[in-house]
Protein backbone atom coordinates (compact mmCIF):
# COMPACT_ATOMS: atom_id res chain seq x y z
CA UNK A 1 0.00 0.00 0.00
CA UNK A 2 1.38 3.33 -0.99
CA UNK A 3 -0.07 6.22 0.95
CA UNK A 4 -0.79 9.48 -0.80
CA UNK A 5 2.49 11.35 -1.36
CA UNK A 6 4.72 8.52 -0.63
CA UNK A 7 7.64 10.41 -2.28
CA UNK A 8 8.05 12.04 0.88
CA UNK A 9 8.93 15.61 1.88
CA UNK A 10 11.11 15.83 -1.06
CA UNK A 11 8.34 15.34 -3.55
CA UNK A 12 6.15 18.57 -2.07
CA UNK A 13 6.76 21.51 -5.24
CA UNK A 14 8.89 24.46 -3.85
CA UNK A 15 5.46 26.52 -5.32
CA UNK A 16 3.33 24.70 -2.96
CA UNK A 17 1.38 27.71 -1.42
CA UNK A 18 -0.66 25.22 1.59
CA UNK A 19 -0.29 25.73 4.48
CA UNK A 20 3.04 23.72 6.42
CA UNK A 21 2.63 20.64 8.56
CA UNK A 22 2.14 22.51 11.59
CA UNK A 23 -0.14 24.87 10.62
CA UNK A 24 -2.24 21.49 9.02
CA UNK A 25 -1.57 19.21 12.07
CA UNK A 26 -3.30 22.56 14.24
CA UNK A 27 -6.25 22.34 11.31
CA UNK A 28 -6.97 18.49 11.86
CA UNK A 29 -6.53 18.49 15.53
CA UNK A 30 -9.04 20.95 15.51
CA UNK A 31 -11.15 18.73 13.87
CA UNK A 32 -10.74 15.13 14.91
CA UNK A 33 -10.20 16.20 18.69
CA UNK A 34 -6.74 14.65 19.04
CA UNK A 35 -3.24 16.00 18.22
CA UNK A 36 -1.72 12.61 18.32
CA UNK A 37 -4.08 11.54 15.23
CA UNK A 38 -3.94 14.67 13.17
CA UNK A 39 0.02 14.20 13.17
CA UNK A 40 -0.84 10.86 12.30
CA UNK A 41 -2.94 11.62 8.87
CA UNK A 42 -0.74 14.53 7.73
CA UNK A 43 2.49 12.18 7.97
CA UNK A 44 0.19 9.60 6.29
CA UNK A 45 -0.90 11.72 3.50
CA UNK A 46 2.99 12.68 3.18
CA UNK A 47 3.68 8.91 3.08
CA UNK A 48 5.57 8.89 6.38
CA UNK A 49 3.08 7.70 8.50
CA UNK A 50 5.18 4.49 8.87
CA UNK A 51 8.22 5.10 7.20
CA UNK A 52 11.37 4.46 8.53
CA UNK A 53 14.72 6.26 8.40
CA UNK A 54 12.84 9.38 6.01
CA UNK A 55 14.29 12.60 6.12
CA UNK A 56 11.71 13.98 8.08
CA UNK A 57 8.44 16.31 7.37
CA UNK A 58 9.02 19.15 5.45
CA UNK A 59 8.90 22.62 6.88
CA UNK A 60 7.24 25.02 4.39
CA UNK A 61 4.07 24.97 2.23
CA UNK A 62 2.47 21.51 1.21
CA UNK A 63 1.34 20.80 -2.33
CA UNK A 64 -2.65 20.63 -2.35
CA UNK A 65 -2.60 16.96 -3.36
CA UNK A 66 -1.06 15.93 0.28
CA UNK A 67 -3.40 18.84 2.17
CA UNK A 68 -6.08 17.34 0.17
CA UNK A 69 -5.60 13.83 1.06
CA UNK A 70 -5.30 14.39 4.63
CA UNK A 71 -8.19 16.73 4.90
CA UNK A 72 -10.41 14.00 3.41
CA UNK A 73 -8.94 11.30 5.68
CA UNK A 74 -9.44 13.41 9.00
CA UNK A 75 -13.35 13.66 7.31
CA UNK A 76 -13.52 9.77 7.36
CA UNK A 77 -11.89 9.90 11.01
CA UNK A 78 -14.83 12.59 12.29
CA UNK A 79 -17.25 10.48 11.13
CA UNK A 80 -16.30 7.20 13.34
CA UNK A 81 -13.94 5.32 10.76
CA UNK A 82 -11.69 3.80 12.73
CA UNK A 83 -8.00 5.37 12.06
CA UNK A 84 -6.74 2.25 10.71
CA UNK A 85 -9.95 1.63 8.25
CA UNK A 86 -9.16 5.35 7.21
CA UNK A 87 -5.32 4.68 6.24
CA UNK A 88 -6.18 1.00 5.07
CA UNK A 89 -2.71 -0.11 6.67
CA UNK A 90 -1.88 -0.91 10.59
CA UNK A 91 1.64 -1.52 12.04
CA UNK A 92 2.10 -4.74 13.62
CA UNK A 93 5.58 -6.47 15.01
CA UNK A 94 7.61 -6.38 12.12
CA UNK A 95 4.69 -6.05 9.24
CA UNK A 96 2.99 -3.45 8.17
CA UNK A 97 -0.49 -5.49 7.27
CA UNK A 98 -3.03 -3.81 4.82
CA UNK A 99 -6.48 -3.67 6.89
CA UNK A 100 -10.04 -2.43 5.90
CA UNK A 101 -13.55 -3.91 7.71
CA UNK A 102 -13.31 -7.05 6.44
CA UNK A 103 -11.14 -8.17 9.25
CA UNK A 104 -10.57 -7.18 12.80
CA UNK A 105 -7.85 -4.31 13.63
CA UNK A 106 -4.14 -5.59 14.79
CA UNK A 107 -3.56 -4.92 18.62
CA UNK A 108 -1.07 -4.39 21.05
CA UNK A 109 -2.71 -7.00 23.42
CA UNK A 110 -2.02 -9.55 20.04
CA UNK A 111 1.55 -8.84 19.80
CA UNK A 112 1.91 -9.71 22.94
CA UNK A 113 0.11 -13.12 22.34
CA UNK A 114 2.48 -13.50 19.49
CA UNK A 115 5.43 -12.73 22.14
CA UNK A 116 4.18 -15.10 24.18
CA UNK A 117 3.74 -17.99 21.14
CA UNK A 118 7.70 -17.78 19.99
CA UNK A 119 8.74 -18.69 23.38
CA UNK A 120 6.56 -21.63 23.20
CA UNK A 121 7.99 -22.34 20.12
CA UNK A 122 11.78 -21.80 20.84
CA UNK A 123 10.56 -23.85 23.51
CA UNK A 124 9.48 -27.35 21.92
CA UNK A 125 12.14 -26.31 19.07
CA UNK A 126 14.52 -27.09 21.22
CA UNK A 127 12.82 -30.49 22.51
CA UNK A 128 14.74 -33.53 20.86
CA UNK A 129 11.81 -35.48 19.71
CA UNK A 130 12.22 -35.50 15.75
CA UNK A 131 11.44 -31.97 15.87
CA UNK A 132 14.68 -31.07 14.03
CA UNK A 133 12.70 -30.68 11.02
CA UNK A 134 11.13 -27.85 12.28
CA UNK A 135 7.43 -27.48 13.84
CA UNK A 136 4.39 -27.27 12.63
CA UNK A 137 2.01 -24.25 13.54
CA UNK A 138 -1.53 -23.10 13.25
CA UNK A 139 -3.37 -19.94 13.15
CA UNK A 140 -6.94 -20.55 14.02
CA UNK A 141 -8.98 -17.89 12.78
CA UNK A 142 -6.05 -15.56 11.23
CA UNK A 143 -7.99 -12.76 10.08
CA UNK A 144 -5.56 -10.44 8.23
CA UNK A 145 -3.17 -12.99 9.15
CA UNK A 146 -0.96 -10.84 11.28
CA UNK A 147 -0.46 -13.99 14.21
CA UNK A 148 0.62 -16.22 11.22
CA UNK A 149 2.40 -13.86 9.45
CA UNK A 150 4.61 -12.43 12.65
CA UNK A 151 5.32 -15.95 13.56
CA UNK A 152 6.59 -16.98 9.91
CA UNK A 153 8.99 -13.86 9.73
CA UNK A 154 9.87 -14.11 13.18
CA UNK A 155 10.68 -17.88 13.52
CA UNK A 156 11.38 -18.68 9.76
CA UNK A 157 12.33 -21.80 7.90
CA UNK A 158 14.89 -22.95 10.56
CA UNK A 159 12.68 -23.46 13.47
CA UNK A 160 8.99 -23.59 11.38
CA UNK A 161 8.17 -26.17 8.56
CA UNK A 162 5.13 -25.38 7.70
CA UNK A 163 2.44 -22.29 9.27
CA UNK A 164 -1.42 -23.07 8.44
CA UNK A 165 -3.60 -20.32 8.73
CA UNK A 166 -7.50 -20.99 9.04
CA UNK A 167 -10.39 -18.70 8.96
CA UNK A 168 -14.36 -19.01 8.09
CA UNK A 169 -14.25 -16.16 6.39
CA UNK A 170 -13.50 -15.81 2.50
CA UNK A 171 -13.48 -12.00 3.17
CA UNK A 172 -10.58 -12.12 5.90
CA UNK A 173 -8.84 -14.66 3.87
CA UNK A 174 -8.61 -12.39 0.96
CA UNK A 175 -7.07 -10.03 2.97
CA UNK A 176 -4.66 -12.50 4.93
CA UNK A 177 -4.12 -13.88 0.93
CA UNK A 178 -2.61 -9.91 0.38
CA UNK A 179 -0.85 -9.41 3.22
CA UNK A 180 1.28 -12.83 2.21
CA UNK A 181 1.53 -12.37 -0.99
CA UNK A 182 2.76 -8.71 -0.09
CA UNK A 183 5.28 -10.23 2.50
CA UNK A 184 6.61 -12.36 0.26
CA UNK A 185 7.52 -9.86 -2.24
CA UNK A 186 9.39 -7.74 0.48
CA UNK A 187 11.50 -10.46 1.37
CA UNK A 188 14.76 -11.00 0.75
CA UNK A 189 15.50 -14.27 -0.65
CA UNK A 190 18.19 -14.77 2.37
CA UNK A 191 15.09 -14.30 4.43
CA UNK A 192 12.48 -16.50 3.22
CA UNK A 193 9.38 -17.30 4.80
CA UNK A 194 9.00 -21.02 5.99
CA UNK A 195 5.56 -22.81 3.46
CA UNK A 196 2.42 -20.62 4.38
CA UNK A 197 -0.84 -21.80 3.60
CA UNK A 198 -4.13 -20.00 4.07
CA UNK A 199 -7.10 -22.61 4.21
CA UNK A 200 -11.28 -21.76 4.70
CA UNK A 201 -12.77 -23.02 7.68
CA UNK A 202 -13.76 -23.67 11.25
CA UNK A 203 -11.36 -23.51 13.39
CA UNK A 204 -8.47 -26.26 12.86
CA UNK A 205 -10.96 -28.81 10.80
CA UNK A 206 -9.53 -27.49 7.04
CA UNK A 207 -6.33 -28.78 8.16
CA UNK A 208 -5.10 -31.73 6.15
CA UNK A 209 -5.55 -35.07 7.31
CA UNK A 210 -1.83 -35.79 7.90
CA UNK A 211 -1.48 -33.12 10.47
CA UNK A 212 -3.74 -34.94 13.07
CA UNK A 213 -1.56 -35.07 15.83
CA UNK A 214 1.34 -33.84 14.29
CA UNK A 215 0.91 -30.08 14.93
CA UNK A 216 3.19 -28.64 17.29
CA UNK A 217 1.52 -24.79 18.47
CA UNK A 218 -1.80 -23.78 17.94
CA UNK A 219 -2.41 -19.98 18.05
CA UNK A 220 -5.69 -17.82 18.11
CA UNK A 221 -6.83 -14.71 18.42
CA UNK A 222 -10.78 -15.97 18.56
CA UNK A 223 -14.01 -13.94 19.17
CA UNK A 224 -14.54 -13.53 23.37
CA UNK A 225 -16.86 -10.62 23.53
CA UNK A 226 -20.07 -11.40 25.05
CA UNK A 227 -23.25 -10.41 23.53
CA UNK A 228 -24.25 -8.30 26.74
CA UNK A 229 -20.64 -6.95 26.33
CA UNK A 230 -21.05 -6.49 22.39
CA UNK A 231 -23.73 -2.88 22.88
CA UNK A 232 -21.32 -1.33 25.48
CA UNK A 233 -18.33 -1.61 23.12
CA UNK A 234 -17.18 1.88 21.20
CA UNK A 235 -18.89 3.08 18.41
CA UNK A 236 -15.54 2.62 16.19
CA UNK A 237 -14.80 -0.84 17.83
CA UNK A 238 -18.40 -1.96 16.31
CA UNK A 239 -17.29 -1.33 12.67
CA UNK A 240 -15.39 -4.05 12.99
CA UNK A 241 -16.55 -7.77 11.77
CA UNK A 242 -19.01 -8.40 14.92
CA UNK A 243 -18.89 -12.21 14.03
CA UNK A 244 -14.89 -11.61 14.32
CA UNK A 245 -15.77 -10.81 18.02
CA UNK A 246 -18.59 -11.84 19.98
CA UNK A 247 -18.80 -14.97 21.00
CA UNK A 248 -21.37 -17.53 22.52
CA UNK A 249 -21.67 -18.90 25.51
CA UNK A 250 -18.94 -22.02 26.59
CA UNK A 251 -20.37 -25.58 27.97
CA UNK A 252 -19.92 -24.12 31.51
CA UNK A 253 -22.27 -21.20 31.07
CA UNK A 254 -19.36 -18.41 30.79
CA UNK A 255 -20.36 -15.93 28.40
CA UNK A 256 -17.89 -14.85 25.46
CA UNK A 257 -16.04 -18.25 26.03
CA UNK A 258 -17.29 -20.55 22.94
CA UNK A 259 -14.86 -20.03 20.51
CA UNK A 260 -12.42 -20.33 22.96
CA UNK A 261 -13.35 -23.78 24.19
CA UNK A 262 -13.94 -25.08 20.56
CA UNK A 263 -10.16 -23.76 19.71
CA UNK A 264 -9.17 -25.90 22.76
CA UNK A 265 -11.06 -28.60 21.90
CA UNK A 266 -10.35 -29.34 18.50
CA UNK A 267 -6.41 -28.47 19.51
CA UNK A 268 -6.19 -31.74 21.36
CA UNK A 269 -7.06 -33.89 18.27
CA UNK A 270 -4.74 -32.09 16.28
CA UNK A 271 -1.46 -31.42 18.67
CA UNK A 272 1.25 -33.63 18.72
CA UNK A 273 2.77 -34.40 22.32
CA UNK A 274 4.34 -32.37 24.18
CA UNK A 275 2.37 -29.36 22.20
CA UNK A 276 0.79 -26.44 23.15
CA UNK A 277 -2.27 -23.48 22.54
CA UNK A 278 -1.80 -20.04 23.03
CA UNK A 279 -4.80 -18.19 22.93
CA UNK A 280 -6.13 -14.58 23.58
CA UNK A 281 -8.53 -13.87 26.07
CA UNK A 282 -10.55 -11.05 27.78
CA UNK A 283 -8.84 -10.72 31.32
CA UNK A 284 -11.81 -11.36 33.10
CA UNK A 285 -11.82 -14.71 31.62
CA UNK A 286 -8.48 -16.23 32.75
CA UNK A 287 -10.18 -18.46 35.87
CA UNK A 288 -12.98 -19.57 33.94
CA UNK A 289 -10.67 -20.58 30.61
CA UNK A 290 -8.02 -22.32 33.14
CA UNK A 291 -10.93 -24.29 34.18
CA UNK A 292 -11.95 -25.24 30.61
CA UNK A 293 -8.29 -26.24 29.43
CA UNK A 294 -7.74 -28.31 32.60
CA UNK A 295 -11.08 -29.84 32.28
CA UNK A 296 -9.85 -30.68 28.45
CA UNK A 297 -7.41 -32.28 29.72
CA UNK A 298 -4.27 -30.30 29.22
CA UNK A 299 -1.15 -29.77 31.40
CA UNK A 300 0.79 -27.00 33.07
CA UNK A 301 -2.02 -24.40 31.97
CA UNK A 302 -0.84 -20.50 32.89
CA UNK A 303 -2.40 -17.34 31.62
CA UNK A 304 0.25 -14.77 30.92
CA UNK A 305 0.17 -10.75 30.87
CA UNK A 306 -0.37 -8.70 28.79
CA UNK A 307 1.84 -5.01 28.63
CA UNK A 308 -0.98 -2.73 30.58
CA UNK A 309 -0.07 -6.38 33.31
CA UNK A 310 -3.70 -7.60 32.64
CA UNK A 311 -4.17 -11.72 31.88
CA UNK A 312 -4.44 -12.05 28.31
CA UNK A 313 -2.71 -15.22 26.80
CA UNK A 314 -3.90 -18.17 27.55
CA UNK A 315 -1.30 -20.87 27.42
CA UNK A 316 -2.22 -24.60 27.80
CA UNK A 317 0.05 -27.46 27.04
CA UNK A 318 0.39 -31.21 26.01
CA UNK A 319 2.98 -33.71 27.71
CA UNK A 320 4.62 -36.49 26.40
Amino acid sequence: MTPVGAAGAAAVPETASGPTRAELVAELATLVGAPHEARFIVDEALGLGLTLGHPGPPTGPMGDAVVSAAREMASRRVGGEPLQYVFGHWAFRRLDLFVDARVLIPRPETEQVVEVTLVEAQRLAATTDGRSAGLVIADAGTGSGAIALSLATELGPRVCAEVWATDASTDALAVAASNLEALRLSQPAAAALPPTTLVHGDWLEPLPARLRGAVDLVVSNPPYVSEAEWGGLAHEVRLEPRGALVAGAASDGTPGLADVEAVLRQASAWLRRPGAVVIEIAPHQAEAATALASGLGYEEIRVEQDLSRRPRALVARRRD
